[in-house]
Order: structure tokens, then C-alpha cells, then sequence
């Protein structure tokens, strides 16, 4: 993928170049491991938003298969990954509850495309996000993330669970490990270039 600098005046009048910046959206159900992701691979100390589960929400989250969850992202998590002096990928994480999606827009605005991880014990809770960069036409990838204690189903099965095209990548994850998530992102670089019809990028 071609990278574009944009220079400025530096001292002595040499130029120095400003990186280009990539917006990757991080979505999926509530507690698919969003937040998890983002600080995996973040580079610096993630910006989060995690606030208590209190009682005024116990009508609208449900904690199905994450009765230990005890917090949850209310605006966004934000983490950077620099690939080089030219390039540096800026990580948004979603909230998952309905009540939040109102800012989804506004993080989706320019972005090169997303990320969608999967909970295989709540594999419907990533449905709206799947329609949301469909009917966008935004590229993505889902990445199931696999937790420790957690029924393992073979990709297949889980792609015919989520109806998916056959050209959307679907790879298995551990959110916790940042080498995991690396591929995740690679995957999701590689499927954009093909959808542009430019070279896949080295890994």
C-alpha cells in the first residue's frame, strides 16, 4: 500500500515528514474483547473508557456467558501502532452496548476499515456490527477471539453462523497476545489491498 508524506519546514530548512495516518475501527458484541485488543497492541498507554457496570444497567446489558465482566467501554478505546517513519496505524474500539451506538458514525468517518471480533458463547452480539460495515461498505475482518474455557468450532461453521461472504477473512484470535493480533491486522491490511486491486503488502 503506497504511503503518502506530507513535508514541512524543519530547522535548518530541512524537511521533515509528517506520517500518514490509518484509522482501523476495533467492533463486536459486548465483552468480545475489544478493549483487550486495543492494549494488546497499542504501543503507548491506550486511552479507555471503561466505567463500572452499576445496577441502572442490569435491564439492558446482559451478562450471558460474561457474568465476570465488570466494566464496559461507554465512549471509544484508542491505542497507535507506528509500522514505520511514513506510516502509523490508529486503533478506535467501539463501544458494544445499543445505547452507545449513536458514536459509531462519527469513529467510522474515514477509517480504512475494521475489525470485528467474534465471542463464540454470544456469536448474534456481533450481527449488528457485520451490518453496520456491510451496508457502509467499509472492509473488514472478523477475528474470533478464543477464551480460555470456551467451545471451539471450526471456522467454517462459524462463518455459515454469520452468513458471511466469501471473500470476507475470518481468522482465530487471543486478543490477550499481541503477536495474535498482529495477524489479525495483517489480514485486515491484505483484504483491503484486494479490494483496491493493489498489491497485497509484504508481511
Amino acid at each position: 500500500m503506497d504511503s503518502v508524506r506530507f513535508d514541512r519546514e524543519g530547522d535548518g530548512g530541512a524537511d521533515r515528514g509528517i506520517p500518514l495516518a490509518l484509522k482501523i475501527l476495533v467492533a463486536g458484541g459486548f465483552g468480545a474483547g475489544k478493549t483487550t485488543l486495543v492494549s494488546a497492541l497499542s504501543e503507548v498507554r491506550p486511552l479507555q473508557t471503561e466505567e463500572i457496570l452499576s445496577d441502572a444497567g442490569v435491564a439492558t446489558d446482559d451478562l450471558s456467558g460474561v457474568e465476570t465482566k465488570s466494566t464496559t467501554t461507554v465512549a471509544m478505546d484508542f491505542g497507535r501502532i507506528t509500522i514505520n517513519e511514513d506510516l502509523q496505524l490508529y486503533l478506535f474500539g467501539t463501544p458494544g452496548q445499543d445505547r452507545f451506538w449513536f458514536l459509531w458514525d462519527e469513529l467510522a468517518f474515514g477509517a480504512l476499515g475494521a475489525v470485528v471480533l467474534a465471542d463464540t458463547r454470544r456469536l448474534a452480539d456481533c450481527f449488528p456490527s457485520i451490518d453496520y460495515f456491510e451496508q457502509r461498505g467499509i472492509p473488514f475482518v472478523v477475528g474470533v477471539n478464543c477464551f480460555d474455557g470456551s467451545r471451539r468450532f471450526d471456522l467454517e461453521t462459524v462463518r455459515r453462523a454469520l452468513d458471511l461472504d466469501p471473500d470476507v477473512p475470518l481468522v482465530l484470535c487471543d486478543a490477550r497476545d499481541r503477536q495474535s493480533g498482529k495477524l489479525v491486522l495483517i489480514s485486515l491490511v491484505e483484504h483491503v489491498a484486494r479490494q483496491r486491486g493493489e498489491p497485497v503488502p509484504a508481511a
